[in-house]
């Protein structure tokens, strides 16, 4: 358990506060597997404290109708369908066998709609014990151990509804206490997008100064004895500050030292697309498509799916996650899923003050669409780089047929199912353009 927060010193928050085949690996040397050190030594395993005694169903699995998914190659047919056999239901890398899921929300879902033509697998809903217990800690993490925020924002954090997301994103986290390294997480990269960025006081200017200041939070400040306690310190400075040095705190007591590098990595990343956001706000530009896309491959939610095999309860080797193609499907499914939060977004953004860039809206100011047309393609768009990953994902799972590959990447399409969920059921945020 961290120690008892000191009192925060005065914050620099302002006061309101389409297709790669398998074809094409092997004709890549450089991307193949090495399957010795997959299987050359025993799997890390996270020293995450005994679970309290709750009663939770097992995680569901991937619920994905056959008739969704439009008929693969032959090849990729077999990698889909995954080993047959005793003992081999686990190295499947998506599971696409179980009897198709009702159309209508489950009993207890939230009401919502996928945006029409919209690519997409539908899952079971989150098991509804986990949901509870994770919802009622992160909530008491973020009032007891981080004061993330004030009483006038309880209702928008309860409407986050984190616990759903989460749950529904990690379906084969082994125990609560996995669940909640993604979860505060979660919470502290939104406490940051809304305090810096955005919606509670966020700003363009200045937004590097806080934004580093931040980061060292995740990576630490190594500096004289003279001026260690000042950086210390600062970590209590703000809500966001406090959230992430808190959270990953316990990342780094559960994962191992490659798996807490690579979430710094991918925060970084995070950090320069929050950049390039706000220089382009300060501009008042609207960038090309193809430029806007770049930047989303930066700020988006890449840091959430790398993470699903600490989560999970395992490790893939640093040296099979730095492969290049590993690298490219984490992209696209970042990607992918940050396209989905533009478009149920959208009408969230339009209702908010200034302009939002989004894809839809760069779409229609560069390529002098309608606002319907440039959606609409933004829906094409999204649906290309679903089927890219897919396609991609499948591929390294053929080329590197490995069981802890199989499961990573098992674990990201979930992730890439959940985080669609959780847009689509959570009404409380989301609304659906009237264009149909």
């Amino acid at each position: 358990m961290p120690a008892p927060e000191l009192p925060p010193p005065q914050s620099s928050l302002p006061e309101a506060v389409s297709h790669f085949g398998a074809h094409v690996l092997a004709s890549a040397p450089d991307r193949a597997c090495d399957i010795k050190a997959v299987t050359g030594g025993p799997a890390y395993a996270p020293s995450l404290p005994a679970p309290p005694t709750i009663s939770v169903s097992a995680p569901p699995a991937l619920g994905i109708p056959a008739a969704e998914v439009p008929a693969p190659a032959p090849h990729l047919d077999r990698i889909l369908r995954g080993p047959s056999g005793l003992g081999t239901a686990g190295l499947r890398l998506i599971l696409r066998e179980e009897p198709p899921q009702p159309s209508h929300p489950p009993a207890g879902a939230e009401e919502g709609r996928p945006v029409p033509g919209l690519y997409h697998h539908p899952v079971p809903e989150p098991d509804p014990a986990r949901v509870e217990e994770v919802s009622r800690r992160i909530k008491s993490w973020a009032l007891d151990e981080v004061t993330l925020y004030p009483e006038d924002w309880e209702e928008q954090f309860d409407g986050f509804s984190v616990g759903r997301y989460m749950v529904g994103c990690h379906p084969d986290a082994p125990t609560v206490d996995h669940l909640m390294l993604a979860t505060r997480l979660m919470v502290a990269e939104n406490a940051v997008d809304d305090c810096y960025c955005e919606d509670h006081g966020g700003s363009p200017v200045g937004l590097g100064e806080r934004l580093l200041l931040a980061h060292t939070a995740l990576d630490p400040l190594y500096t004289t004895e003279e001026y260690q306690p000042q950086w210390a310190k600062s970590l209590h400075a703000d809500a966001p500050r406090r959230a992430y040095r808190s959270a990953m705190e316990y990342f780094v007591e559960a994962a191992s030292p490659s798996q807490a590098d690579r979430l710094r990595h991918d925060m970084a990343r995070l950090h320069m697309g929050y950049l390039a956001e706000a220089a382009w706000a300060q501009l008042d530009h609207v960038p090309e498509v193809w430029e806007y896309l770049a930047m989303r491959q930066f700020n988006n939610f890449r840091p959430c799916p790398t993470i699903t095999d600490t989560v999970g309860g395992y490790e893939l080797p640093a040296d099979l996650h730095a492969q290049a193609a590993m690298q490219k499907v984490i992209a696209l499914a970042g990607n992918a899923t940050t396209i989905v939060n533009d478009l149920y977004s959208y009408t969230k953004e339009l209702d908010s003050p200034g302009q939002h860039l989004n894809l839809p809206v760069v779409i229609a100011e560069r390529e002098g669409l309608s606002d319907r047309d440039a959606y609409l393609k933004s829906v094409e768009v999204h649906n290309d780089l679903m089927h890219d990953f897919e396609t991609e994902a499948s591929a390294l799972a053929a080329a590197c047929p490995a069981p802890n590959v199989s499961r990573f990447l098992r674990g990201v399409a979930a992730w890439v199912d959940g985080n669609h969920h959780w847009h689509q059921s959570n009404t409380y945020r989301y609304s659906l353009p009237d264009f149909w």
